[in-house]
């Protein structure tokens, strides 16, 4: 085994550069050059300063006019537009567990989806107080698919999974009047609550985006995350490989994109499909390679091993290859540039989802009901596209790094038994992690999220903080894109322990871990929730005492605002690295990074040289350690 050396960010750029190169020849477009086209960037909007949810505007807040037509003033502009921004995130995690949901009661012994974790799916059952005794598997998922889906628009009451939370964070919620009801009725309050002539008062605008958080957190992605753990498999440890050097120059490469795994499952089914592979050959190729881009990609990572051949930034990168014969997205942070990109190129461009049609694109409408039908279709698609390749524009980057993906929260249990003192019994528990921070072995943890943007060199944050954390013994839990950062730059292989601090070197070694934990994809977020949940449990210290904090350094979504909205209302302290257009108000300033700490005991740190970001972080671990006397 060779030496073991992590990828720099330099060279991730290098490559970048020289699949422009190819681009230039065919005159393609890159978010390079939009990203100049769109700078500098509006200041009205980046402070979060200008209303447009009537037509008496737009107005924008300025020191000659210090309030909207309507009289709204810059606090109440710039909550409006939070909450706003919250209730899109929810809504968009939240539908994407709807569709599992939905895709959870389709299944059948015979059909194109299956129960693969029944044990979960029982007890969740019981957690949901559903008599399991004598029941068919598939009756009872049907039964639970119908509960979950009612979830969504239950008519009294709070969301079931609230009650994993510890007492302690269930008491806040009821205290504080955030506790999420049905899932959509938190998107529908937030969009009546912006509308013009209703809620201005930033105190409240900010109280039900965290309860609008929490309906995402655990509400829709927790449902997510659960129910597709039933459907396709609890994710356990297993090795796959990341970066653009997983597309296989000699095969036929499809690339699944998006967020749903009920797409990108049949996909993989029908790529190892015999009677696939030997039309492929038929076709001139040697195999058929299936990669992945964003939590798509997570998803199949964990589950499949399919590799990961980037994240958020790279998904015009693997078309620039000249070597991806069909990108397959479905829903959520796809580009519309990928359409025109294609076309510069052999690529197909599939869109399959009737919330993200794109033009310039092969619409093939996906649906658990024609999934295998479908899937077989766009499989032998890409395969015959296989012969319209330019050779002249093939370029596959020769950079790929090791990973070992797949650590759900059942997972870390069973792995970190292994650490433990062999005579405190403590299996099925977290106390053997618990057990590592009360010795300071482990200082601490951070929960790593969030997107690429622009804004911020990408995975320059993601990877520079990671590598100072766990210098400093702190353990690591990633999802979404930033994780894909972690495993490209090789941080999610197991030699990474090489680089931590001795405590935590230690553990990895014992535990036969990478420092860098995936979790799996943004709406696995959920899973940490869980996590922190059972420590808070385990340990006798409420979440918000725990040596645990958040971070997205280079968030860009919706999304990622739903996400630290319901990380904080849990009592998770959560760093950001990207402003979140909320500087235009000191009140909703002060809220966000202060007041909301008397309401839920933590609140936003928002700081963006990133030097000055890790430093905190750490301080406010070593500041709880302190105050539980560890």
């Amino acid at each position: 085994m060779g030496e073991f050396k992590l990828t720099t960010v330099e060279e991730f750029e290098a490559a970048t550069n020289r699949l422009l190169e190819t681009g230039a020849k065919v005159g393609a477009d890159a978010y390079q050059f939009r990203v100049k086209n769109q700078t500098p960037h509006c200041k009205f909007g980046e402070q979060g300063v200008c209303c447009r949810i009537c037509m008496m505007g737009p107005c924008r807040i300025t020191p000659k006019a210090p309030r909207g037509i309507c009289g709204c003033d810059a606090h109440g502009i710039v909550g409006r537009n939070f909450l706003r921004f919250t209730a899109g995130g929810a809504a968009t995690h939240s539908d994407h567990g709807r569709e599992i949901c939905h895709t959870l009661y389709c299944t059948a012994p015979d059909g194109n989806y299956k129960v693969k974790d029944p044990e979960k799916l029982i007890r969740i059952a019981h957690e949901w107080g559903v008599e399991t005794e004598g029941k068919d598997i598939y009756d009872l998922a049907h039964e639970m698919a119908v509960l979950a889906l009612g979830e969504y628009g239950k008519v009294f009451g709070f969301q079931n999974f609230l009650k994993r939370a510890p007492k302690h964070t269930q008491e806040i919620w009821e205290r504080e009047e955030i506790q999420p009801r049905a899932i959509d009725r938190e998107v529908s309050c937030s969009l009546h609550m912006t509308h013009m002539g209703c809620s201005s008062k930033p105190e409240a605008l900010i109280r039900q985006s965290l309860r609008a958080g929490l309906s995402d957190g655990w509400g829709g992605s927790m449902a997510g995350t659960e129910f597709s753990d039933v459907l396709f498999g609890t994710p356990k440890p297993i090795d796959t490989e990341a970066n653009l050097g997983v597309m296989v120059e000699e095969n036929v490469n499809i690339v699944v994109h998006g967020h749903d795994p009920s797409l990108s499952e049949m996909i993989c089914e029908y790529a190892d499909d015999p009677e696939m592979i030997a039309y492929a050959k038929e076709m001139g190729a040697k195999g058929i390679t299936v990669s992945g881009v964003c939590c798509t990609s997570n998803e199949v990572a964990m589950r499949r091993g399919i590799p990961m051949a980037g994240n958020f930034l790279q998904q015009e990168n693997v078309i620039l290859t000249g070597a991806c014969e069909a990108i397959v997205v479905d829903v959520q942070c796809i580009f519309p540039a990928i359409g025109p990109l294609a076309k510069c190129f052999h690529t197909k461009f599939v869109t399959t989802s009737a919330i993200a049609q794109m033009p310039e694109s092969d619409y093939i409408r996906f649906s658990p009901e024609n999934a295998g039908e479908n899937a077989k279709a766009i499989v032998k698609m890409a395969i015959e596209n296989f012969k319209n390749r330019k050779p002249e524009l093939v370029h596959i980057p020769q950079m790929k790094q090791k990973a070992t993906v797949g650590y759900s929260f059942e997972a870390i249990v069973k792995t970190l038994d292994t650490v433990t003192n062999s005579q405190v019994d403590v299996t099925g528990t977290t106390k053997p992690l618990i057990e590592c921070v009360k010795s300071g072995v482990i200082r601490g943890a951070v929960a790593m999220v969030g997107c690429n943007n622009p804004k911020v060199r990408p995975d320059t944050a993601h990877i520079a903080l990671m590598k100072k954390l766990i210098e400093n013994d702190i353990i690591i839990v990633a999802s979404g894109c930033s994780a894909q950062a972690a495993a490209k730059a090789g941080l999610m292989d197991k030699r990474a322990r090489d680089i931590c601090g001795a405590g935590l070197k230690r553990v990895c070694q014992l535990a036969d871990i990478p420092p860098v934990l995936h979790m799996g994809s943004c709406v696995d977020i959920s899973r940490m929730m869980v996590l922190v949940a059972e420590l808070s449990k385990d340990s006798g210290w409420n979440i918000s005492e725990l040596p645990v904090v958040g971070c997205a350094p280079e968030w860009m979504s919706e999304k990622a605002v739903s996400i630290g909205n319901y990380v904080v209302a849990t009592g998770i302290d959560t760093f950001l690295g990207v402003d979140p257009y909320a500087s235009g108000s000191s009140e909703v300033e002060g809220l966000l990074q202060g007041g909301i700490r008397d309401w839920v005991e933590a609140c936003y740190t928002v700081e963006t040289d990133i030097d000055k970001l890790v430093d905190k972080m750490i301080d406010r671990i070593e500041e709880k350690r302190v105050a539980l006397g560890i």
